[in-house]
């Protein structure tokens, strides 16, 4: 359809279908989305009617590659009469500037600033070492050359290929060698990735690649070497659509990562192993697949190799490298093979697993061993980083390890708890406890990735969750404050996102567990114990958004704890608690809307959570929660009307009220009056019967707040930015499509596609 209306040229042409067009032969859609443009746009071209249309798309096209298409239909035919008046004039633009366009390019090549990838630098002293810190004005320079060379490079591709390929050709003859040349000349062309045509791309990414190889080969000295290392590296991260579409390179690139995995220099086995994992997202299918010419897929002949591959790996350049070998094996298709290359990935680990555990079979106090609760540590996180890729897949090989890991994690708890209890609070910050607390977080981050990721296996949840509500959740409750995992409450906070009603019978057994005994943790100060504060409102929002009938079933008591630990959460200055607190009251407010219960719970708490919000959005310490502030007003204002018994308690209240819109209204009137004494009563008055007037209608409700609380003298003289975040954030929306348009403005490794590489 799309096509076919492209093709009919008897009306204006529809600019924007043929942007959309031109970037999805660009790169920014699938293979097949690219070869089917490719179509369109050739036999564009070639439609003698096409050179009619070309002012139109000028005049209307905000796409760079779109004009410059519609000029080269200018260029096949002789452009006839004054209306091509436009198009002359770009051209003699382009001509008249492209000497000094030229040495514009040569500047920003010559002083490109440094990637954040890029982990190797000279430091003051003129060595090459490990950056330890980010230097964040550089990183901005660099966002601003980029996207200017960017720029430059689509009004003239030919001079910005030919001005790279001759400075590298310098590199190599030695004429122009220097580590800041070759840096710079390196970080200029990864910078401009995505933004030539597949064809011209290709072309070029062999000439690099082919050269930059020679040099690593032909240079002598441990720190040129290191130098090269990282520019190679960085260059082949920038191009995954090359790699994918050129096997040879691809494999001669990630052994090439293999050899600097063995180079001790600082910073390049770091760079080796995340720029492994960054090619492998991009191109993991490659590498499951028998390529011609070879006698096994190549992650068979990985496996085989891997215990010499990772030899002078530290443990954390070893835990990504599992994770890449993990998404490559995410890729097979095929169940037997892909839980053989489980099995022969972690047969590495699970050998020491399986003699740890045999040790502790005969005396437990191995594992209490500093090196062996390391090396039990650095299982787990391996284990980790391959359930990261795996998901559910990962499911054979977590089967092996959980009973004994619950066991370990078990005895763990009980050792951290008696230390403490020993030596008081200070026993916490000893090296030995955190060493064992570790192993209990990563125990419980290994069972929440593999859930979280786990999908189409909803049995897993009544199959894993049932052994750990002794040994994790009854351990947390029995265990002194110091003690408590944080991780436990985001794992069941998962456990319950992932498997919802699934879990409500389990849920009064959490409760009790967490919810007396956390509160009694963080409502002493809003300081301790940050970690828990966060995900224990994070564990209610998801009870109350999957499984809000076991707040029904609460206590009068126990729901009133919980509604004054929403208050106490929304109320905290830290954001990402009072958001989610917020979240989670607009979740019961709306669960118990439609409970029957509605009626007995707001006239419980419908004033004091009026109250409470109306006190957080006018007291300016909390505007970042500006938008979830409106939405729980509206809501209020709006279920005002349908609610059956009064608000207000007739034994206090004179009976003068006929509805309970006229007491909110009152009341409202008279809460915001003590909170603006420098307004009258006229003014409030007004406001408040405007939040009446437009409680259907959530933007005029959210800007009649808006102008009132800007107008206020309490807001006029801030910055109010987080007021208007909803605009900023369309904005940055409208900003982001704008460089979606020109083609390598957003880097291909930044592009959320699943770059397809069949």
């Amino acid at each position: 359809m799309a096509a076919e209306k492209l093709r009919d040229l008897s009306r204006p042409i529809d600019v924007p279908l043929l942007d959309a067009t031109v970037a999805a032969f660009y790169g920014t859609g699938s293979s097949d989305e690219r070869h089917a443009a490719d179509q369109i746009l050739r036999e564009l071209q070639n439609n003698p009617d096409m050179w009619l249309q070309v002012v139109h798309i000028l005049q209307n096209s905000q796409n760079l590659n779109t004009k410059f298409f519609a000029l080269q239909k200018c260029q096949a035919h002789g452009i006839p009469g004054s209306d091509f008046g436009t198009l002359i004039a770009v051209r003699q633009r382009r001509k008249l500037y492209s000497g000094p366009l030229s040495k514009l390019r040569t500047l920003m090549i010559c002083r490109m600033a440094k990637p954040e990838e890029v982990l190797i630098v000279e430091d003051e002293n003129g060595n090459i070492v490990r950056e330890t810190l980010k230097d964040n004005d550089v990183l901005v320079q660099y966002k601003i050359m980029r996207e200017t060379l960017i720029y430059l490079s689509h009004l003239d591709h030919v001079d910005t290929e030919q001005q790279m390929l001759k400075k590298l050709s310098k590199q190599l003859n030695g004429e122009d060698w220097s580590w800041n040349n070759l840096n710079t000349l390196c970080w200029a062309i990864g910078s401009i990735s995505g933004s030539m045509v597949e064809e011209q791309e290709n072309r070029f990414l062999v000439l690099v690649i082919r050269d930059l190889l020679n040099l690593c080969e032909i240079t002598k000295g441990k720190d040129n070497k290191a130098v090269i290392a990282s520019n190679i590296m960085y260059v082949v991260g920038q191009y995954p659509r090359f790699l994918r579409a050129h096997w040879k390179f691809l494999k001669t690139v990630v052994n090439k990562l293999f050899e600097f995995m063995h180079e001790m220099h600082p910073g390049v086995q770091d760079m080796a192993c995340d720029t492994f994992l960054k090619i492998v997202q991009k191109c993991k299918r490659k590498f499951v697949t028998l390529q011609v010419g070879e006698n096994e897929p190549f992650v068979s002949v990985l496996l085989s190799n891997l215990p010499t591959t990772i030899a002078d790996l530290e443990s954390h350049q070893i835990h990504t490298f599992y994770e890449s070998v993990g998404q490559m094996i995410q890729a097979e298709s095929v169940n037997t093979k892909r839980e053989e290359y489980l099995n022969r990935l972690m047969s590495l680990p699970n050998q020491k697993w399986a003699e740890i555990i045999a040790e502790a079979g005969r005396s437990s106090d191995i594992l209490k061993n500093q090196d062996v609760i390391r090396s039990v540590l650095n299982i787990l996180q391996t284990n980790t980083s391959v359930a990261c890729s795996l998901g559910p897949y990962f499911f054979p090989q977590i089967s092996v390890i959980f009973l004994d890991m619950l066991t370990v994690y078990r005895m763990y708890s009980e050792l951290v708890s008696n230390t403490i209890c020993e030596g008081g609070p200070f026993a916490s910050k000893t090296s030995f406890v955190k060493l064992l607390r570790s192993v209990k977080r990563e125990t419980l981050k290994l069972i929440e990735t593999f859930l979280d990721k786990a999908e189409d296996l909803p049995h897993l949840g009544k199959q894993f969750v049932p052994p750990m509500m002794d040994p994790v959740l009854g351990d947390y409750a029995r265990n002194v404050p110091d003690a408590r995992e944080s991780e436990v409450l985001s794992l069941f906070a998962t456990i319950i996102n992932k498997y919802k009603g699934e879990m409500l019978e389990e849920v009064p057994h959490i409760f009790e567990a967490v919810f007396q005994c956390t509160l009694e943790m963080i409502t002493k100060n809003f300081e301790d114990y940050p970690e828990h504060r966060l995900k224990f409102f994070s564990l209610l929002r998801a009870i109350g958004t999957h499984c809000f009938q076991a707040f029904i079933h609460l206590s009068s008591q126990q729901l009133k704890l919980v509604m004054d630990s929403i208050s106490w959460a929304f109320r905290h200055t830290e954001r990402n608690i009072a958001e989610t607190g917020l979240c989670l009251l607009l979740e019961i407010l709306k669960n118990f809307e439609g409970s029957g219960f509605q009626n007995q719970f707001y006239k419980t708490y419908f004033l004091n959570i009026e109250q409470e919000i109306f006190a957080v959005l006018t007291d300016t310490f909390h505007k970042p929660g500006f938008k979830l502030h409106i939405s729980v007003l509206q809501h209020l204002f709006y279920v005002v009307d349908g609610l059956a018994e009064p608000l207000w308690d007739a034994t206090m209240v004179p009976s003068q009220y006929t509805n309970n819109a006229m007491f909110v209204r009152d009341y409202t009137i008279k809460l915001l009056s003590s909170s603006f004494p420098n307004m009258t009563p006229v003014e409030v008055a007004k406001f408040v019967d405007g939040l009446f007037s437009s409680k259907a209608d959530l933007p005029n409700f959210k800007n009649h707040i808006r102008d009132f609380l800007v107008q206020s003298k309490e807001f006029s003289a801030l910055d109010n930015k987080d007021l208007y975040a909803e605009e900023a954030a369309l904005q940055m929306e409208k900003e982001r499509q704008r460089m979606l348009s020109i083609p390598g403005l957003v880097a291909p490794n930044e592009l959320q596609d699943e770059m397809a590489d069949s």
